[in-house]
């Protein structure tokens, strides 16, 4: 799909629909949400372009937060035994995170695809307290959703960047997926040490 080739209210409509999809349904975890971003607002940038910036840079947290709202009711709803059959693997890995660096782990999770999904479900599902969520899940929107916006509308200034947009929208998501493999080996170094200090677990007790 070419983003340049459809109207102001499409491309809103579209580019709305996926990021609220993608920021807690799980179906959603496979949409491109940073190329989607960075390319909107090259478009925005075209003056012959019905397409806001303004528009954009707004809407977007607030359909990123709604998206997150929903997965956190989803992960309430469905609870930890839902996803302890299902997802097993990704609730430890996130209770982990939680617990360790509290809401930050929900503003970090928006630059990693397959988390910025799974990490509003499991917050639901672990009973984060609704108003630190609500928070961490704002500020994420507006830092990743407007952010990646404005990247890619200040970008326009760049001589053939325009051109180079499917490419540098490549290299968001590698480095997202790089942030992502980062946290995850940090996770686990922490994990590691404290097994290491109590390897009988005597601290818990």
């Amino acid at each position: 799909m070419d983003i340049e080739d459809l109207s102001g209210m499409t491309l809103y409509a579209i580019l709305f629909a996926v990021i609220f999809v993608e920021s807690g349904v799980l179906v959603g975890f496979w949409l491109p949400g940073d190329t989607v971003l960075f390319g909107a607002g090259l478009v925005a940038a075209d003056p012959s372009a019905d397409v806001s910036i303004l528009v954009l840079a707004f809407g977007v947290p607030v359909a990123a937060s709604l998206g997150a709202v929903v997965g956190y009711a989803t992960g309430r709803h469905l609870g930890r035994p839902y996803l302890e059959r299902r997802h097993a693997g990704a609730l430890v890995r996130t209770e982990d995170f939680y617990q360790r660096f509290g809401a930050a782990t929900l503003i970090a999770a928006r630059f990693v695809p397959w988390a910025r999904t799974f990490a509003p479900v499991l917050a639901g599902a672990v009973s984060m307290p609704r108003h630190r969520f609500g928070a961490a899940v704002i500020a994420g929107a507006v830092i990743w959703g407007t952010g990646l916006v404005l990247l890619g509308y200040a970008a326009s200034a760049v001589p053939g960047l325009r051109d180079a947009a499917v490419w540098i929208g490549v290299v968001v998501i590698v480095v997202s997926v790089l942030a992502g493999a980062g946290g995850e080996l940090m996770r686990r170094r922490v994990a590691r040490s404290r097994s290491v200090e109590d390897p009988a677990g005597t601290s818990a007790g």
